[in-house]
């Protein structure tokens, strides 16, 4: 007699990321894991949150680099619809800044796309299965804030910027006015000065073409 075996559970992955290239190939390395398929692509946060509601994928992956609002901000909207959501950031920005903010927001994990293919599979999986993911490096930091109770004190002034503020100030270093800014957020003209005066404050920067050169070279450097 034949005994049949039970179907293997395949999990479904929602990716995220405004260019297609790195989606594509996201796709192929999820489509050639046996447990695993991409059940949706979506390039910005409102068509990813209409494919989150009705794809109901088991994992999303997202970029923070993305059409309009920023991946920090779909992670928290998301997060608002599904408390139970799982997500994993695969970008290329700076793991030290951006990891905590992040775990923050409700995902579980980071991953720098210039990871191996196997490693990021492993992290989808981690994440999957319920646990957090990230370097361990970021890990060992965050374990001696909460050991000792301190804060690093040698943190580049740009981990003092709230999401939201980071979020302006990304623009800025892509070249967006003040008024490019606000429609992009979503916000008021003048909430968008006060962002920028706040950056200024916490940056130590005098001038708004200050501010636009500063935000700029982070911009490159980051990028």
């Amino acid at each position: 007699m034949t005994v049949s075996r039970a179907k293997k559970k395949i999990s479904k992955i929602l990716v995220v990321d405004d260019h297609p290239i790195v989606c594509d190939g996201l796709a192929r390395l999820i489509d050639a894991t046996a447990d695993l398929e991409v059940c949706g692509q979506a390039t910005g946060a409102p068509e990813a949150v209409r494919k989150f509601e009705n794809l109901q994928p088991d994992l999303l992956i997202i970029d923070i680099s993305l059409e309009g609002v920023s991946g920090l901000e779909l992670i928290k909207q998301i997060k608002a619809r599904d408390e139970g959501a799982r997500m994993l950031v695969v970008s290329m920005h700076e793991e030290s800044l951006y990891a905590e903010r992040v775990l923050r927001a409700g995902a579980m994990g980071y991953m720098n796309k210039h990871e191996a293919p196997t490693k990021i599979v492993g992290a989808i999986r981690q994440v999957l299965n319920g646990h957090v993911h990230v370097s361990d490096g970021v890990a060992d930091r965050m374990l001696h804030r909460v050991v000792r109770g301190e804060r690093a004190p040698d943190r580049p002034a740009i981990d003092s910027l709230s999401d939201r503020e980071l979020e302006v100030f990304q623009l800025i270093g892509r070249g967006l006015s003040t008024r490019e800014v606000a429609e992009t957020l979503h916000l008021s003209k003048k909430t968008v000065e006060s962002y920028r005066e706040q950056i200024k404050l916490k940056l130590n920067l005098k001038t708004g073409t200050e501010l636009v050169r500063h935000a700029i070279r982070w911009q490159v450097e980051t990028e």
